[in-house]
């Protein structure tokens, strides 16, 4: 049974940094495509940034490039996702998900597995 199991969400300032993880069981992210998705308030899921299977292609939606890096450790089997410079809309549930695919242009709709979500609030 896979699980993937986000943590590291919380209430932080504008300008401040967060460090998501994302623990994965039953598959190893090395043959995934893994990626962070992010689900605001009234709004739809939208992608945010994913890492391939061999972990050496990154790939960001244009909003947070230059805030957000995306890295995974083998050895834990966990993916992260590293916030800076938070701004309030980055406000939003954020999730884990993994797809069983070589390319890093994912959506939520190749999605294979999901986590249930880290609630990030960037709030003065």
């Amino acid at each position: 049974q896979v699980q993937l199991v986000e943590s590291g969400g919380g209430l932080v300032r504008p300008g401040g940094s967060l460090r998501l993880s994302c623990a994965a069981a039953g598959l190893t992210i090395s043959t995934y495509t893994m990626g962070w998705f992010r689900q605001a308030p009234g709004k739809e899921r939208e992608f945010v940034a994913a890492i391939s299977w061999s972990g050496s292609i990154t790939y960001y939606t244009d909003s947070v490039k230059g805030r957000f890096t995306i890295s995974r450790d083998i050895a834990k089997n966990t993916v992260y996702l590293q916030m800076n410079s938070l701004k309030p809309e980055d406000t939003a549930v954020y999730y884990c998900a993994a797809a069983n695919t070589r390319t890093v242009l994912i959506n939520v709709g190749v999605m294979d597995y999901w986590g249930e979500g880290t609630l990030v609030t960037v709030s003065s």
